[in-house]
């Protein structure tokens, strides 16, 4: 059974498509205009949104005979629950060794890094 804290990566989608509306909501056909070509039928994106209001990740309201998303929960904070679920799981809670992983296995710049020590300040 999947976890439904978490999304999969077409759930993700739909969420990142709503998050970009700049009414923070939308119908169904919004969201599935938000997808590149060849989009997903509407029916497949509709059927996302009904498993992201039951998972919690956003909430709809009827308006007349159409859905209304809103996103219950901020990309922010999807993001931070990933990472911490990724911590955990791969690095035993350790940021050390999490942040280590990362630097040592993207191309960071020395801007980047340079950024990154400010910030530890």
């Amino acid at each position: 059974m999947r976890d439904k804290r978490f999304m999969t990566r077409s759930e993700f989608q739909c969420m990142l498509n709503l998050w970009a509306l700049p009414t923070k909501g939308g119908f169904t056909r919004d969201i599935q205009e938000g997808f590149e070509d060849p989009k997903p039928a509407y029916t497949t994106t509709a059927t996302f949104m009904k498993i992201l209001v039951r998972k919690g990740f956003c909430k709809m309201e009827r308006v007349g005979s159409m859905q209304y998303y809103t996103p219950k929960i901020t990309k922010e904070e999807y993001c931070q629950r990933v990472i911490e679920k990724a911590q955990d799981d791969y690095f035993e809670g350790d940021i050390t060794r999490f942040v280590e992983f990362l630097l040592k296995h993207n191309d960071v710049t020395l801007q980047q890094k340079e950024a990154m020590v400010a910030m530890l300040r």
